[in-house]
């Protein structure tokens, strides 16, 4: 029932490519600033870094955005579970989700009195988190 790969976790493939754009572009930038300041033309290469680092920095940091949302987004659910239930014996049955089940549909055969049993139930069995004390 868990999605692998879903809308919030998918990195788009535009806004990588764009990424490593950007991360070319500074780094093109920071190889003229070499060869301009080899050339002792400073205030050239004093631009041509500063963009360089800030393309660099900038591509590092959405890099680094992006691989925390796919990480926080990856939510595992709770497990869905289904009551089975005799109507003659009243025997339940507590077991797994399976695709095609609705509440009142008529399953298979009780173990102890071979009549047909009942979905009576289905639901998420929610844990509860036990709440953080700060302590200061």
């Amino acid at each position: 029932m868990s999605k692998t790969a879903n809308s919030t976790t998918r990195v788009s493939s535009l806004v990588l490519m764009v990424i490593m754009i950007t991360i070319a572009l500074s780094l093109t930038a920071l190889i003229l600033a070499i060869n301009a300041y080899s050339a002792e033309d400073s205030f050239v290469a004093l631009w041509l870094i500063l963009i360089g680092f800030i393309g660099v920095g900038l591509s590092a940091y959405v890099l680094l955005q992006m691989k925390r949302r796919v990480t926080r987004a990856n939510i595992e659910l709770p497990p869905i579970t289904t009551t089975v239930e005799c109507k003659k014996c009243g025997f339940k049955n507590v077991r797994e989700f399976q695709r095609g089940d609705y509440i009142f549909k008529d399953v298979e055969p009780c173990q102890k009195c071979n009549e047909k049993m009942m979905i009576t139930a289905i639901y998420r069995e929610i844990k509860d988190r036990e709440k953080e004390k700060f302590r200061f």
